[in-house]
C-alpha cells in the first residue's frame, strides 16, 4: 500500500516542541561516575550459559521486609532454592543478627506491612490470609475467620477497628468485642413495597380476584412491618446504601468518624472485548488455548467516575459534581484534533464540554486516591482527567457538598503516572504532596486555604515521601547530587532545612521503623545486588549490613563496574546519561566493536548507579567485554529520573527523540572509546526492541546490526494507561500513531535483524511481529530472522529460553560486528 501524500507531510514534520519548560535550574554533574571495583580473585571469564541460567546462582533476594509491631525485628520472605515458593524469616533488627526461618503455623503472628496501629497506640491490628488479627496488650486476637478476605483495614477515631468483606463493612469494639455491621453498599434499587402493575390486565386482576389482592395487601404488611422493625428496633443491621444498578464500585473509603464515605462508581464495563483472545498452543490438554487478554487502546472508550458523598446517619447519597474543578469543560486537545482534521482536508470547531474525570490511580502508590484526615473531618481526592492533561487534588466542602480544588496540575503533553503521592498532615488540616509543575517532582505543603509552600527545589525528582508521626520532618528518596545516585533525605515542614540521611553511593530505598529512631535501609550499587541495613535516624549515621544474600558463584566473578557518563546532547543543553562499560586497554590496537542497550518500559531508568533490574544483560554486557566490545547503555528522552521535560520529549513522536540520542551515543563511542562507526549493533526488549526497530528503519546506516526483542511494532495495538499518556488515542490523534509506529516504516531495513517474540505475551501481543513480519516478507526484503518462543510471556521464565535468545543475539553481534 502506497502511502497517503498527506500522511508522508505528518509524518516529516518537524519534531513537536513541548510547551511547558523546567523552571529549576539547570545544574548537571558531568565528570564520569562509577562505584569503587569490588576486591575479587574469581574466574576472569563469563560463560553465556552461566549467565542465563537461572537467577538463583545468583541471589535469593530479600522480599517484603517489614517491621514487627515493637520495632525488634524484621520480618521478611526468601525464594526456596531450586522452588517458586517463598518462606517467611525473621531476624532482630540488628547488626550481627542471624536469620531463623518461620514456622507456617506462626505466620499469621507476624504482623504485616501494612500493619496499622489504633490512635491511641494501645492496638495493633492486620490481616493474613484475608482475616483481620488484633495485638492488645500482648495478647493476639483473631478477628476473623473467615473464606470471604477483609480488605481496607482501618482504626476509627475513636479506637475502633473497620474493614470490609466485599462492600459490608464491619465494625469491632476492642472494649466490649461486639462486632457490629456498619453499613453495606449495593448496586440495586432499593426495596419498595409491593405495587400493584401497571397494566390494563394487572389492575382489574386486582380488582376481580379477591385471593389476588389479600395476597397483595399480606406481602405490603410484611414488608411495612420489617421496614419499621428496622427503625425501632436496635438490634438489626442498618440498612444498606443503595447505590446506581448500572454502575459498579471502584472504590469506597470510609471516613475515621465512620459518620460518612466517599463511593466513586463507574459504569459496568468489561476489561476485554470478545475479539481480544491470544492462542496458547503448548498447553497441558494438547489443545490450542484461547486466552483472554486485555482491549487494545483503538479499541478503548472514555470512562469516567462518579464520585458519590454517603451519609451514614441517613443513608442519603449525593453526587459531587466535578463542575467546581478549574478546566473540567476545557478541549485541551484542540490543536491536536485541529492539526489531525486539516491532515484530512477538514476543519476542526473547538468547543467546551465536560470532561471523563476519574480517581487517579498511580502504579507506584499504596495509600490510594481518597485520603480522610485522620481526625475525620476533612477528605482529599486525587482525580485525573480520561485525556490525560489534568491532575486535581479535591477536599468536600460538606456543607455544600460540593468539590474545592486545592491543587490543578496541568500538562499539556501528560500528567506523570508517578509522583502523585498525597497526604494530610497528622496534627493540622494542611496538605503535602509531590507536583512536577516545576519541571522536576518536588514536595508541597498546602493549608486549605492558604497557598502552597514548595519545600523542595532543584535539579532532582523526589519520591517515595512518608511523614514523621509529629509533622516535623517528611523523608523521601531523591537524587540530589546525581542523576544516577539515590540517597535518603529529609526535609523540615518548618524550617525547610534539606537533610542528606544517607552517603552510600548507589541506590537506597527506606523505611522508618515503629517508633522512628532506625531507618531501615535496601541498598545496592552497579556490582552489588540489594541487601538490608540499618541505620540509626540520624544524618549519614554508620549503615549495619543486615543480610548478606549473594552466592559464593557470584562472588567469585570479577564484575565490570560501568560508569555512568554524560554523552553531549545535539538536540538540547541537558546531555544523556550512560552506562559505559569498556574493555581492558580498549584504546590499544584496531578500533572496536560496540553495542548500545536499550532499555525497556520507556520511563525507566537504567544508567543510574543501583543494581540494575536487567541483571542478565548487565552479565551480557560483561560477556561482550570479554570478547573486546564496548557497550553504552543510554537513559534517552523519556527514561526515568531527569525531570519533567526530558519524560515528555516523547509525546507525539515516540521514536524520534529516542533515536537521536542514540545516534549522539554512535557519536560519543567513535570520538571517545575508540570505536568503529561500520561495527556497531544494537540490541533491547519491550520498549527496547521498539527503538531497535526505529532505528533500523528510520536511520538505516546508523547501525550494522540490532535485535528486537518482544518488540512494539503498531502503538494502536498496546494497552490505553500506557500509550493514550503519550499519543492520545488513534480516533483523536491518528498523526501521532502513524508517526511513531515502526510498522509505518519497515520499508527502511537494511542491515540485519533479528526479532524475538514470546507467543503468549499479554503485554506486547506476538501479533505486533506476525504484522511486522509480513510487512518485511511483502517488501522482499530477506535481511531479517525470527526467533519465537512458544511457552513465553513477556518476562522469560526459562533458563533454556533465556539462554536460546541470548545465544542468538550473541551470533549475530559476532557475524556483523
Amino acid at each position: 500500500m502506497k502511502t497517503k501524500p498527506w500522511l508522508l507531510a505528518a509524518l516529516l514534520a518537524a519534531a513537536l516542541q513541548s510547551p511547558v519548560q523546567a523552571k529549576e535550574p539547570q545544574t548537571y554533574q558531568l565528570a564520569p561516575v562509577s562505584v569503587a571495583q569490588p576486591s575479587q580473585s574469581g574466574p576472569a571469564n563469563l560463560t553465556i550459559e552461566q549467565a542465563m541460567a537461572h537467577p538463583d546462582w545468583l541471589q535469593r533476594a530479600v522480599e517484603n521486609v517489614f517491621f514487627s509491631a515493637d520495632g525488634s525485628t524484621l520480618y521478611y520472605q526468601q525464594k526456596r532454592e531450586g522452588s517458586e515458593i517463598r518462606d517467611w524469616y525473621s531476624q532482630q533488627a540488628a547488626a550481627g543478627s542471624v536469620a531463623q526461618l518461620v514456622p507456617m503455623a506462626n505466620w499469621h503472628q507476624l504482623g504485616s506491612a501494612s500493619l496499622i496501629t489504633s490512635p491511641d497506640g494501645q492496638s495493633k491490628a492486620w490481616t493474613f490470609e484475608g482475616n483481620v488479627f488484633v495485638l492488645k496488650q500482648g495478647q493476639l486476637s483473631q478477628v476473623t475467620r473467615s473464606s470471604t478476605a477483609a480488605e481496607d483495614l482501618m482504626f476509627l477515631a475513636d479506637n475502633r477497628l473497620a474493614f470490609r468483606q466485599g462492600w459490608t463493612y464491619q465494625v469491632l469494639d476492642l472494649t466490649s468485642g461486639a462486632l457490629t455491621e456498619l453499613v453495606s453498599l449495593k448496586n440495586a434499587d432499593a426495596p419498595k413495597a409491593p405495587q400493584v402493575g401497571k397494566d390494563y390486565k394487572a389492575q382489574e386482576q386486582h380488582k376481580l380476584i379477591q385471593f389476588i389482592a389479600l395476597e397483595h395487601q399480606n406481602a405490603k404488611d410484611k414488608f411495612e412491618q420489617q421496614q419499621l422493625l428496622a427503625k425501632q428496633n436496635p438490634t438489626l443491621a442498618p440498612k444498606a446504601v443503595y447505590l446506581k444498578k448500572d454502575k459498579r464500585i471502584a472504590s469506597a473509603v470510609l471516613s475515621p468518624k465512620a459518620d460518612k464515605m466517599l463511593v466513586a462508581l463507574a459504569d459496568k464495563t468489561s476489561w476485554r472485548d470478545d475479539q481480544d483472545i491470544m492462542p496458547n498452543y503448548i498447553t497441558a490438554s494438547g489443545n490450542i488455548a484461547a486466552e483472554q487478554v486485555r482491549r487494545r487502546v483503538a479499541d478503548q472508550k472514555p470512562q469516567s467516575q462518579q464520585l458519590m458523598l454517603v451519609e451514614l446517619a441517613t443513608g442519603e447519597v449525593t453526587e459531587l459534581k466535578y463542575d467546581s474543578l478549574p478546566g473540567f469543560d476545557e478541549d485541551v486537545l484542540a490543536s491536536v484534533k485541529a492539526e489531525n482534521a486539516k491532515a484530512e482536508g477538514k476543519s476542526y470547531e473547538s468547543k467546551k464540554a465536560p470532561r471523563a474525570i476519574s480517581l487517579l490511580n498511580d502504579w507506584s502508590w499504596a495509600n490510594g486516591a481518597i485520603q480522610w484526615h485522620p481526625n475525620g473531618e476533612q477528605v482529599a481526592v486525587m482525580l485525573k482527567a480520561w485525556d490525560n492533561k489534568d491532575r486535581w487534588l479535591a477536599t468536600v466542602d460538606f456543607a455544600k457538598k460540593r468539590l474545592v480544588s486545592q491543587h490543578r496540575l496541568h500538562d499539556d503533553a501528560w500528567v506523570n503516572y508517578s509522583f502523585n503521592d498525597f497526604g494530610w498532615l497528622h496534627n493540622e488540616t494542611s496538605l503535602y504532596y509531590l507536583s512536577e509543575e516545576s519541571g522536576y517532582a518536588h514536595l508541597y505543603v498546602k493549608a486549605l486555604n492558604g497557598k502552597a509552600k514548595k519545600l523542595t527545589a532543584g535539579t532532582f525528582e523526589v519520591s517515595s515521601p512518608v511523614l514523621s508521626k509529629n509533622d516535623e520532618f517528611v523523608y523521601f528518596k531523591g537524587n540530589v547530587s546525581h542523576p544516577g545516585i539515590y540517597e535518603v533525605y529529609r526535609v523540615g515542614l518548618k524550617s525547610g532545612q534539606l537533610e542528606q540521611m544517607t552517603a552510600l553511593k548507589g541506590s537506597a530505598d527506606f523505611q522508618l521503623s515503629p517508633d522512628e529512631s532506625k531507618l531501615l535501609l535496601t541498598w545496592s550499587n552497579s556490582v552489588t545486588p540489594p541487601e538490608l541495613y540499618l541505620m540509626d535516624n540520624k544524618p549519614k549515621a554508620a549503615a549495619s549490613r543486615l543480610t548478606n544474600t549473594t552466592t559464593a558463584a557470584f562472588k567469585a566473578m570479577n564484575w565490570a563496574a560501568p560508569q555512568v557518563v554524560a554523552v553531549p546532547s545535539s538536540h538540547g543543553k541537558q546531555p544523556v546519561f550512560a552506562k559505559l562499560y569498556l574493555p581492558n586497554n580498549y584504546q590499544q590496537g584496531e578500533k572496536r566493536r560496540a553495542v548500545i542497550f536499550n532499555h525497556g518500559a520507556g520511563y525507566l531508568q537504567n544508567s543510574d548507579l543501583g543494581w540494575s533490574g536487567y541483571f542478565r544483560e548487565y552479565f551480557f554486557h560483561n560477556l561482550l567485554l570479554q570478547k573486546g566490545y564496548v557497550v553504552l547503555d543510554m537513559d534517552y528522552r523519556a527514561s526515568k529520573g531527569y525531570g519533567r521535560d526530558w519524560r515528555t520529549a516523547i509525546y507525539r513522536q515516540m521514536g524520534t527523540p529516542e533515536i537521536q540520542d542514540l545516534m549522539d551515543g554512535v557519536e560519543y563511542l567513535v570520538k571517545h572509546a575508540n570505536v568503529d562507526r561500520a561495527r556497531i549493533g544494537t540490541y533491547g526488549g519491550s520498549y527496547g526492541g521498539f527503538m531497535t526497530f526505529m532505528a533500523l528503519f528510520t536511520q538505516p546506516d546508523l547501525f550494522k546490526a540490532g535485535a528486537a526483542l518482544r518488540p512494539v511494532s503498531d502503538w494502536a495495538y498496546y494497552n490505553h494507561p500506557y500509550t493514550s499518556n503519550i499519543l492520545n488515542t488513534p480516533d483523536v490523534d491518528p498523526i501521532a500513531y502513524r508517526r511513531s509506529s515502526p510498522i509505518y516504516f519497515t520499508e527502511g531495513l537494511k542491515s540485519k535483524l533479528l526479532i524475538n517474540a514470546p507467543m503468549v505475551d499479554d503485554n506486547v501481543f506476538f501479533q505486533d511481529v506476525v504484522r511486522v513480519v509480513q510487512r518485511l516478507i511483502e517488501h522482499e526484503n530477506a535481511n531479517f530472522e525470527t526467533a519465537i518462543y512458544p511457552v513465553e510471556p513477556h518476562g522469560f521464565r526459562q533458563p533454556s529460553s533465556w539462554l536460546d535468545e541470548y545465544k542468538r543475539i550473541l551470533k549475530l553481534f559476532e557475524e556483523t560486528l
